[in-house]
């Protein structure tokens, strides 16, 4: 039987090129012509590292341009760094994330899929609403971007278009949302000639009521600065030239290159959200990722956890697949193995806008929580616990035999 799956991100990929490879005929419609957008997540987690081994791509993956993320360092009590993190201690060789562009990531993915004579990509094409019969979702109807409207008939429909997802929307699914106290700005600086020997890294800063992140790219720093949800408004009013300053405040290093960001307009608001649904599915209609569950880029798991998404889903629903249509029963399935760890990762996500970003943003305190970075300084458990949730999840899953081939 026939599964069309909305949204090409990195869930509805890997979704769509392990169910070809069960012979499942597969569908993915993409709205957009292409991946190339930024300020993505662009994090390739250890256990999809591991996953890439386990298909027989880890070679190729390996070929694509990439770094290295380095541990995460916070000021240490009395002076100098501490890292949060210590990925090289994890088992070998999956110890490390790297960092690549996602549109390198999917389209890597969208090759590989079409060796598989049961898979197809829809580009242009974007999912608009839900077929029904008899009270079950029987597949899609959708538009291009030309403007011609269709119907796509299948056994199971997936919604995996993200956290605006339009299908969850059709199916009249409402997530429960948690608050957040802060909205994200991102940003890019260059990265001099000088720099591009250092060794990719992710370094917070801190100001007085703010905070920002670092994140060291090829021949660019990705920046994230973090302000009290609601603020678009008022940092937009008072114009580039006091962001100009706020940026340098916090990393005086980038001070000789905040010139560069020429206007508001090259400075993109992220609303950050954290909701989840109580159910991911309805009879005919899976929902994974983003449009299931989004996250806080506190820990930047959410790549992570909607590819885990895809690997069990696509295990579990196979078998049902080849038989006819899944069952309700099928379905849930998913979401039992997928939400137990989507809710731990958001529980502590709650706890981490909690203990290091409310205190920050309110101007109490500048830094991280002294208690928390005298104890990862001292305790290397800490560090390898936090590396491990990061890299590796709470539940990492592993591909089934049916997808996986020999290495190329």
């Amino acid at each position: 039987m026939s599964v069309v799956i909305s949204g090409g991100g990195p869930a509805g990929m890997m979704l769509g090129l392990m169910l070809a490879r069960a012979g499942v005929e597969v569908t993915v419609l993409e709205k957009h012509g292409d991946f190339l957008r930024d300020f993505r997540g662009d994090t390739v987690h250890a256990s999809t590292v591991r996953l890439m081994d386990e298909l027989g791509l880890g070679r190729k993956f390996a070929r694509l341009p990439q770094s290295r993320l380095g541990d995460m360092v916070i000021p240490a009590p009395g002076g100098g760094t501490v890292a949060l993190s210590a990925y090289d201690r994890l088992p070998a060789p999956y110890n490390y994330i790297a960092m690549m562009p996602q549109w390198d990531l999917l389209d890597f993915l969208v090759q590989e899929a079409q060796r598989e004579p049961t898979f197809s990509v829809r580009m242009n094409t974007e999912a608009t609403g839900l077929l029904r019969e008899g009270g079950r979702v029987v597949g899609v109807r959708y538009r291009t971007r030309d403007g011609e409207e269709g119907e796509l008939r299948a056994a199971l429909t997936v919604a995996a278009d993200g956290r605006h997802s339009t299908l969850r929307r059709e199916a009249g699914l409402q997530p429960r949302e948690y608050r957040v106290p802060f909205d994200v700005w991102w940003f890019r600086l260059p990265r001099h000639l000088h720099e591009q020997a250092e060794k990719p890294s992710l370094v917070p800063g801190f100001g007085n009521g703010e905070l920002a992140i670092s994140l060291t790219r090829d021949d660019y720093f990705q920046i994230g600065y973090f302000k009290p949800k609601g603020s678009d408004a008022q940092l937009r009013a008072e114009g580039v030239e006091r962001f100009r300053a706020r940026i340098a405040g916090i990393f005086p290093q980038y001070a000789d290159r905040v010139d560069q960001l020429a206007a508001m307009e090259d400075v993109h608001l992220l609303d950050v959200k954290l909701n989840r649904l109580e159910r991911w599915y309805v009879d005919g209609l899976l929902l994974i990722g983003d449009a299931a569950h989004a996250m806080s880029p506190a820990g930047g798991v959410g790549i992570n956890l909607a590819i885990q998404d895809a690997v069990a889903a696509a295990t579990l629903l196979a078998e049902p697949l080849r038989r006819g249509r899944p069952t309700v029963a099928a379905l849930a399935r998913v979401q039992r193995r997928r939400e137990w760890p989507t809710v731990v990762i958001q529980r502590l996500q709650r706890l981490l806008h909690q203990i290091m970003f409310v205190p920050t943003l309110s101007g109490r305190r500048a830094g991280p929580p002294v208690a928390f970075a005298a104890l990862a300084q001292r305790v290397p458990a800490v560090r390898l616990g936090i590396s491990r949730l990061i890299a590796l999840g709470p539940r990492p899953e592993h591909a089934p035999a049916f997808a996986r081939r020999p290495a190329a």
